[in-house]
């Protein structure tokens, strides 16, 4: 699979762990920094992987920061991005399920690298689930075209 990663200062020790990692189970990785400790600002990487994810560059992507909602609030400015935040398994699991993600965010400073590499697997390893779970993606695309309640 071809995954992008980005993450700011807080989250490029996790990125290049996971990057490494994924490497090694035989994923093409797409790096797309930030690769020190230097402060950045961290909406120009959740906006970098978006971008990965729409020009087809990526079949999915992973972003960290210090806390992993300011890059999913990045990503998912760019219609095409669905960036789920998720610190565990079972969620990052149903964020392609129930929600069809393709992407998730993790905090760096919430979780370590057997988690973030427990919710990677989950994510990578679920498939969206379609059915009644499609017309409420399709409505992510479509807010407008909404029936009231």
């Amino acid at each position: 699979m071809r995954i992008a990663l980005s993450a700011d200062h807080a989250g490029y020790v996790l990125k290049d762990q996971l990057a490494s990692w994924l490497v090694e189970q035989g994923h093409e990785v797409e790096d797309l920094g930030t690769n020190g400790p230097e402060s950045v600002d961290y909406p120009r990487y959740g906006a970098m992987l978006a971008e990965a994810l729409a020009d087809g560059r990526a079949d999915r992507g992973i972003t960290v920061c210090g806390s992993g909602i300011g890059v999913a609030i990045a990503a998912n400015r760019n219609s095409a991005c669905r960036c789920a935040q998720v610190a565990e398994p079972l969620s990052a699991s149903l964020a392609r399920q129930h929600n069809d993600a393709n992407a998730i965010a993790l905090g760096a400073r919430l979780i370590g690298i057997e988690m973030a590499k427990a919710c990677v697997t989950a994510f990578l390893t679920s498939d969206f689930l379609g059915g009644r779970h499609q017309r409420r993606v399709d409505q992510l695309a479509n807010p407008s075209e909404q029936e009231p309640a």
